[in-house]
């Protein structure tokens, strides 16, 4: 189920939007080409596993078969021994004197060794010393190597007699007397330690005789260790007849692993070459290749100038290509899996696996040859993650400014607000979010896959869109909290501030002048990104970048009309409702509030801008004309035929026309105040005559409210059920052609 979760993930993230599917057949030969490519491994692998295991069952075979055969003549040999004994006459009496002797001889060895083991011990140490001058040639290790090597000897058979001896008392003593070899023994690994953490620089230092020794002395204690692991098979098989044996019981008794140090001090130079590397990688990624160029030299260094001083049984070259290869696996690994790799680090990487087998094959190594695989095969899963790292460094980007934006906008901060050059309002972030986002589109573009930037290009177009919706939302809140009749007015003003700010920024976005050269952010998004993409994809991210326009568009809109709309709820909130009352025929209520449009106006036309100020006003225009119509409910509204409404009617559509007049769009504001004498019409006609002006009306206006007609006609002081029932029955039989919105598709 875990698989199964895992591709269905892996397919989510591939297939993320509609015209992703147009990539299922090059995701399919992608696939199939991978698949094949496994599937040869796999074979390869599979043939060279049969063929080891099948070597493997005839070496245990042979292996037995010597065994069976060695434990057979041993067994004669044995057979021999005794029959002998019966052969020859006193053999009893000549055996115990050779017995003797042979004491007597290992006894006097014994003694002489032990008498000589200070000055000798005291030899290696001046030698010692000596090297210490000159670690880098060291001209007595080989001496010193024998030296310990007898030495060492000499412990252990005199350790192994006591120990099979029956008086076991004299063993701590025999411990203490050679503590003082552990020590200069300690010392001389110091120096091969050194030695062999420096075969690199010694090789390109042309110290051909110091490989030559150092070689010699691990050679020696790989023999030495063989002989051990034998003697130690031997004994553990067939330890009652292996103790006859003097041979098997003389000599080293200890495995000192002196080879798998030398392999480990081959490992601990590279790794320490890959830790300095590790820093410079993090400030420098673009150079990963310089910074690794040491791992080839070393390699280099290796197959020219170290196999000839090196056992050929050793296969030194492969040895060192094993050991760097698997390193170079691990320290690749360790970065791309580290959670905080940044997508400039991620996209270095991979680039360098191809470079990385193009250089390895100048040295003579095939892919094939060097396992595991140096990305371990996830070359399309990196691409898959660097993708999602300059995906998820956008979203954090833009959630922190975003947050940034919401705490200024919710707290009112005033200098969280700028003048541009132009003197209109603009909030601090909306360069950075773009500047940004051009470096994170670069940074996509390096990796020299249009599915990467296309990937990254997707999400941008999301992050958009939802950033739109959320300042929507943002203003929609903070604004319904004025518009409460109990609400407290305080920061209204700033609010004001940051609604005209909100809506510039949004213009900014897609504010193209042609004439002038000039280019707005999402112009000059659309053609940085183009040239980064597929021609396919251009046609499509075309068709988003308009969508994006759009919203832009709706989004600035939506700020002045609320600020439109704060207006109505704030300023004129008892003006509005005492309209068509018995006060409207005695105040001025519409010159007060065209003389507010002009003090607005008069305030934000230098910080708003100059696109937004016609939409403005025109915003203006449509809710006062909309609160207007809807004034028909305001409590006590009663129109009398004996009243002169008609001349009220035309007061106030002349005093809103004197302000209106002095702005580009007062035509387009004229023409939708028309259905004010629509309204005065069915006010004024008599009953007979409502049926026509309501037909005229719906004519003109196809989205005209019943609702709104039946509040009209209610207000009418000669209303009665039959006249709303003609108007109903007449807009049940009329067919009218929908067209365009109108402003009465407002007025509910």
């Amino acid at each position: 189920m875990a698989e199964v979760r895992s591709v269905t993930v892996q397919l989510a993230s591939l297939l993320r939007h509609p015209e992703d599917l147009d990539k299922i057949p090059f995701l399919k030969s992608e696939i199939t080409r991978k698949k094949i490519a496994v599937d040869g491994q796999l074979k390869v692998g599979l043939r060279e596993q049969l063929e080891v295991t099948q070597s493997g069952i005839t070496s245990i075979g042979d292996g037995q078969r010597a065994v069976n055969q060695i434990k057979e003549e041993m067994m004669k040999i044995d057979k021999l021994c005794a029959e002998a004994q019966n052969m020859i006459r006193d053999f009893p009496n000549i055996n115990l004197v050779s017995q003797v002797h042979r004491n007597f001889v290992q006894v006097e060895n014994m003694k002489s060794n032990i008498e000589s083991f200070e000055d000798r011990l005291n030899d290696i140490e001046n030698l010692l010393r000596e090297d210490d001058q000159d670690l880098e040639n060291q001209p007595n290790i080989l001496k010193i190597h024998y030296g310990l090597t007898q030495l060492r000897d000499i412990r252990d058979d005199a350790l192994d007699q006591i120990r099979r001896a029956a008086d076991t008392s004299l063993e701590a003593t025999l411990h203490n007397y050679f503590t003082r070899l552990d020590d200069v023994v300690e010392w001389f690994d110091d120096h091969v330690g050194t030695a062999s953490m420096n075969l690199i620089p010694l090789v390109q230092a042309d110290n051909k005789g110091m490989v030559v020794r150092l070689a010699l002395i691990i050679e020696e204690e790989e023999k030495s260790d063989k002989k051990v692991r034998a003697m130690q098979d031997a004994q553990r098989e067939y330890k009652d007849l292996a103790s006859r044996f003097k041979s098997i019981n003389s000599g080293p008794k200890q495995l000192r692993g002196y080879k798998e140090k030398f392999i480990k001090a081959i490992e601990f130079y590279a790794q320490a070459q890959f830790e300095n590397s590790a820093q410079s990688f993090l400030e420098e990624p673009d150079k990963l290749e310089k910074i690794l160029r040491w791992y080839f030299n070393d390699l280099f260094v290796v197959k020219a100038g170290m196999i000839s001083l090196m056992p050929k049984k050793w296969k030194i070259f492969k040895t060192y290509t094993d050991i760097y290869h698997s390193l170079m696996h691990d320290w690749l690994i360790k970065r791309i899996d580290d959670p905080e790799l940044s997508p400039p680090h991620m996209l270095s990487i991979i680039d360098w696996s191809e470079k990385y087998y193009a250089k390895m094959s100048k040295l003579g190594w095939n892919q094939a040859d060097l396992q595991p695989e140096v990305l371990d095969g996830r070359e399309a899963e990196l691409v898959s993650e660097y993708r999602q790292l300059i995906v998820k460094s956008v979203d954090e980007w833009m959630d922190r400014m975003f947050t940034a934006d919401r705490i200024a906008f919710s707290d009112r901060m005033p200098d969280s607000l700028v003048n541009d050059e132009h003197g209109y309002f603009r909030t601090k972030t909306l360069g950075d979010m773009w500047r940004m986002l051009k470096e994170q589109t670069l940074v996509a573009g390096n990796s020299g896959r249009a599915d990467v930037a296309e990937g990254v290009l997707d999400a941008m177009f999301v992050t958009f869109k939802s950033r739109q919706g959320m300042w929507r939302k943002m203003v929609d809140d903070e604004a319904a909290r004025y518009k409460m009749p109990s609400a407290d007015h305080e920061g209204l003003q700033i609010l004001q501030d940051w609604l005209v700010a909100v809506a510039n920024d949004q213009i900014a976005c897609i504010d193209d002048n042609e004439d002038a050269g000039q280019s707005g952010f999402l112009t000059r998004f659309q053609r940085d990104f183009e040239a980064l993409v597929s021609p396919k994809y251009v046609r499509s991210a075309s068709m988003e970048v308009e969508n994006l326009r759009d919203g832009f568009v709706d989004a600035g809109t939506h700020c002045i009309t609320t600020f439109v709309s704060l207006i109505f709820a704030i300023d004129f909130r008892s003006t509005i409702s005492e309209i068509f009352t018995a006060k409207w025929y005695t105040e001025y209520g519409m010159k007060r509030m065209t003389t507010t449009f002009e003090d607005y106006v008069g305030d934000y036309s230098s910080v708003l801008h100059h696109s937004l100020r016609d939409i403005f006003v025109e915003e203006l225009a449509d809710e006062l004309l909309v609160r207007y119509l809807c004034c028909v409910r305001n409590k006590g509204v009663k129109f009398r035929r004996t009243d002169s409404f008609t001349e009220k009617f035309k007061d106030d559509v002349l005093t809103a026309f004197d302000f209106f007049q002095k702005f580009p769009d007062f035509p387009i504001i004229k023409q939708k105040w028309r259905v004010v004498d629509f309204l005065v019409r069915m006010l004024e006609a008599d009953k007979a005559g409502v049926v026509a002006v309501y037909e005229a009306f719906k004519r003109e206006y196809w989205d005209l409210q019943m609702s709104w007609v039946e509040s009209v006609l209610r207000s009418r002081d000669d209303y009665d059920r039959s006249m709303l029932g003609n108007v109903k029955a007449k807009a049940s039989a009329a067919y009218v052609e929908r067209g365009p919105e109108t402003i009465m598709s407002k007025v509910k």
